[in-house]
Parts: C-alpha cells; structure tokens; sequence
C-alpha cells in the first residue's frame, strides 16, 4: 500500500508515524519543507520516497506534489498527523481522490462553532457559543450568557490563543488583544465549570479499536497561566470503570456524528455541577508526545496500530492496562537560563523504578515561557500499576524538584 505522509520530520515526534506506517508494511512516500539530506537517516530509511514543497499547508504545492506522485504510483491513503495540516491534506485528497477524512469533517473537527452547533443539535451537550467578527457581537453574547466567557481562535488548538473573561472590563480589553477589534474572527463560549480531561482514539471504520482517558492537573488555563504549577497529565489504566461509561459512549456518538472513519481522535472535556459537557475534538493523534505515555502504560506500539489501521484495516494488538502513566512538566523558577536542579536525587532514589523518560536541559539552557506548553521545558514521564498511588508520586516530584533560573 502506497500512503504520503505530510512532513515526516518536524516536530519531533513526526517520525514515530513514519515509522509505524514502515513497520505495518506501508510503501511510505514523504512530503515535506526540508530538503531530504536534512531528514535523519532513520528517516530516510523509512521513506520510499520524498519530495520538498515550499509549504505544506500552501495548498497547490501540496497539490502539485501529490499529482506527481500519483503519475507515479498509485496513491492509496495521504495522511497527516498535525492540527495545522489536517484541513490542507483534506482538500488535497479531495481533490485527488484519495480515501480519507473528508473537507467537512476536518472543517468540523477545526472549527469550533461550527463543531458545536452539528453535535448540539444533534444532542451531544456542548457550552453554549458563538463566532464573532465585530465587538458588539461578543458583547450581545456575554449579556445573553453571562461570565465567565472564553474567548479564543475558531480553529485554536488547546489553550493556545485563549482567554478567560470574567467581567465586561476584561472582555473590553481582550477584544484589542484578540484583535476582534480589527475584524479578526473569534469564537465565544461561556465557561464550563468542573473537571477537564480527554479521551483519545484510534478509529478504524468509524469503530473505536484503542482508547485512552487523561485527567488534567489543573486544568490547562491555569496550568498555562501560573509558574508555580508543575501541571500533570495522568492517563488511567480503570478506563472500564462505570464512571467512564457516559464520556466514552460520547466519543463514539461524537465519532458518527461527525464521520470520523479512520483516524486518531482527540476528544476534550469537562464534568463538573453541569453534568458533562463536550468541549472539542480534533481528527488526529494528541500533541506533547502523548501516545508515548500510552505506550509506556500499555506495553504495546501505538504508531504501530495506527499504522496497521491504515495500512490493513485492522489493529495488530492489545494494550496491555497494565499501568497508569502520566507527564508532569517542571517550570523554571523564572525567566532567562537555567542554573540546575535540586531534588532529583532524592527522586531518582524513590521513584527511579517508575520514571520512563525524562528531559532536563542543562545548566545554561535558555528557559521558555510557561505558555510554551507542557514540554517547553523540564519534564518527566512516569508509570505505576495503581493510579492512585501514581497521583502521589508526582505529586511528590512536583513538590521536590526544582529548576532553577536566572
């Protein structure tokens, strides 16, 4: 099976794709911005092979590309696997007739609005929201609503772009900063109390074959916003516990109504006094390295099986559940270059057993601001067979280790 796979070098974990689709026998032919003698040789050991484009997301490059390859060979999946991709690749295999998520569902799974409004009226319970293009239009929204609001980009990704406006002051001045003043286009919704998490798929024929729940510790606006937080995602080996039963049976409901039919699935969400509430869903694998905690939890190779769903339809195994694992990120103590560490030690002597992999830049590193994300600077991955007793230990890394800065 010949299957193009957009950009198969950057961000980092790119590659792993590539890999997985080598693995389950794919014919794998990359398109990507780097020249090919500046892809790694682990990657141009996997790649049948290459072509550069000026962008991929300038869509008659892609385009272009994708013809010359199909003059070639016979094209059977093009794939891509980062939000700022998805709507590109859509229109490109539309264009070229290659199976695969169609230009409404990617439009669907970006555009958050649009999202919201199919599955509320199809009965999926979302936060009331709007799009906006003119200030008064945000302004008649938080009067019908009320606060808090949130307020961020129609095809943001996370808590990128995002803002939390609790009172008309606020929402003044984030109508300058988001440039919704100017016209740019904002999407508006009220702010969901309760707990955040996501459940993450690995769809084949719009059936659900893998699944994964993850809790934020907090949730991701505070975690973004406050340095001392050492911010935690804990994914859970109880995934068949009765209080799963409602958000999984969301997936799914989500999955159909959107026509999902085979892909990775990145589904957010919140539970609180409001009962449970769909927050959004992106057709394409979780970032910040995330398959890799389930891999470490699950004992198995999920680039693989996403290979294989591609490739054959079908999975080629099991996650075994038999830890929970989670990624806590440890921020520098303050903006500028990093001096070193204290309490790694005493960590590594605890819990050295249940840490599966680690970064810590060293002294002299620049730091990055908190709002880079979860693995902007320090971070640790760790596993245990009880979840619970997982929560304590990183906690406890939390609490002991320090990154200094200055």
């Amino acid at each position: 099976m010949n299957i193009i796979f957009i950009e198969p070098s950057f961000p980092y974990n790119q590659r792993e794709f590539v890999r997985g689709l080598a693995k389950a026998g794919a014919n794998v032919i990359g398109i990507g911005e780097r020249p090919r003698e500046a892809l790694n040789d682990e990657v141009k050991g996997h790649l049948a092979h290459y072509l550069q484009v000026r962008s991929v997301v300038h869509e008659p490059s892609l385009l272009e590309a994708v013809q010359a390859v199909q003059e070639k060979v016979w094209v059977d999946r093009l794939e891509a696997t980062v939000e700022a991709h998805i709507m590109a690749a859509a229109k490109v295999r539309e264009a070229c007739g290659i199976p695969g998520t169609s230009v409404q569902t990617a439009f669907l799974c970006r555009d958050k609005p649009a999202m919201k409004e199919v599955l509320r009226k199809a009965g999926i319970p979302c936060a009331l929201s709007t799009r906006a293009d003119k200030p008064q239009t945000a302004r008649d929204f938080a009067a019908q609503v009320g606060y808090p609001l949130i307020i961020k980009p129609p095809a943001g990704a996370g808590a990128s772009g995002t803002w939390k406006v609790r009172n008309d002051r606020e929402l003044e001045r984030v109508i300058v900063e988001s440039h919704l003043a100017d016209g740019v286009e904002v999407a508006i919704e009220e702010f969901i109390e309760g707990h955040e998490g996501y459940l993450d798929t690995l769809t084949i024929n719009g059936e659900v074959t893998h699944e994964f729940i993850t809790h934020y510790y907090p949730n991701v606006l505070t975690a973004m916003r406050e340095r001392w937080i050492s911010p935690q995602m804990v994914t859970t080996n109880r995934i068949e516990a009765p209080g799963y039963g409602e958000v999984r049976k969301m997936a799914r409901d989500v999955i159909r109504i959107l026509d999902i039919d085979t892909s990775a699935t990145h589904m957010e969400w919140f539970a609180g006094p409001k009962g449970l509430k769909f927050s959004e869903i992106g057709c394409r694998p979780p970032g910040v390295g995330q398959w890799d905690v389930y891999n470490a939890a699950n004992e198995f190779d999920l680039y693989h099986e996403w290979g294989s769903a591609l490739t054959h339809g079908r999975p080629a195994g099991k996650p075994s559940r038999r830890y929970a694992a989670g990624m806590i990120a440890l921020r520098p103590s303050q903006d500028g270059r990093i001096t070193g560490y204290s309490g790694l030690e005493a960590i590594q002597s605890r819990f050295g057993d249940c840490i599966v992999a680690a970064h810590l830049p060293p002294a002299g590193s620049p730091t990055q601001p908190i709002e880079g994300g979860y693995m902007a600077n320090a971070w640790m991955r760790v596993r245990h067979p009880d979840y619970d007793a997982l929560r304590h230990i990183m906690d406890t890394i939390g609490e002991t280790v320090k990154v200094h800065a200055e």
